[in-house]
């Protein structure tokens, strides 16, 4: 089974005011997604599912968003705000608060897998913004891939005095892209680009700054996306394109006829 995960579209406006999103180029050397340029995230902890002190819309509510059970959808809403916390030093709770060097500290800590991130919200006395997160898309990965992930994607537009950073051993770089400019990039052979993200790129590409990404998020239910890989094709199939076939796709039919 997928690992249930999270990734976080985190947003800003560059001085010209034109939507900028933070994307991070992995270590070659990681099992999954090494040197690929990717959106800030990763897999979902099992004190991810704990209960910590929450404001904004409920876990009962992110279910119906993402189409899941309420556990995992705690779940999805708090690797999210962990992951982002842990790989970029953006916080989205309320730790306006807190001292810089208490947040460090703590960062290093849920980091290094010295502390649950549950632990040091409850000890700081933080409460998650969930209402700060806006869900995007959930995609699969294709079922041939030998470590697979049920990622829930969400958008966040950087809070107030906060900054990202790259201090992260998960990363060799990272960097505000604007969505256009990463796609070049990837065209350019300059950086690699898994099809979720490329995909999600070119969707939002279009916005003209963060908060008309930020403001756009599915009001629905969000269908996942199963990539079904084709032999001798040089990329992925998505539901809607020509030959794509769900059962296939999920393993339950065999892919004669598909070319």
């Amino acid at each position: 089974m997928p690992r249930p995960a999270a990734t976080v579209l985190l947003l800003r406006d560059d001085p010209d005011g034109r939507l900028q999103v933070f994307l991070q180029r992995r270590v070659k050397g990681m099992a999954f997604a090494g040197g690929m340029t990717v959106f800030p995230g990763g897999g979902v902890d099992a004190s991810d599912r704990a209960g910590v002190a929450w404001e904004g819309p409920e876990p009962a509510w992110w279910a119906e968003r993402l189409g899941c059970d309420v556990d995992e959808a705690a779940g999805f809403v708090l690797a999210a705000v962990r992951e982002t916390f842990e790989e970029c030093g953006v916080l989205l709770a309320d730790g306006a608060s807190v001292d810089a060097a208490t947040l460090a500290r703590a960062r290093d800590d849920v980091a290094e897998r010295r502390r649950a991130f549950s632990d040091v919200l409850a000890e700081l006395g933080l409460r998650v913004r969930a209402d700060l997160l806006h869900p995007w898309a959930r995609w699969i990965t294709p079922i041939v891939q030998p470590r697979r992930y049920d990622t829930a994607f969400f958008t966040a537009i950087v809070p107030l005095g906060q900054e990202a950073d790259a201090q992260t051993t998960e990363a060799v770089e990272a960097t505000w892209w604007t969505p256009s400019a990463a796609l070049e990039a990837f065209r350019d052979g300059e950086i690699g680009l898994m099809r979720p993200t490329r995909t999600i790129l070119s969707d939002i590409a279009a916005f003209p700054d963060a908060a008309a990404l930020h403001a756009a998020a599915p009001t629905d239910a969000i269908s996942s996306i199963l990539p079904m890989v084709v032999e001798g094709l040089p990329d992925v199939l998505l539901p809607g394109d020509e030959g794509y076939d769900l059962d296939v796709a999920a393993g339950r039919a065999p892919a004669g006829g598909h070319r």
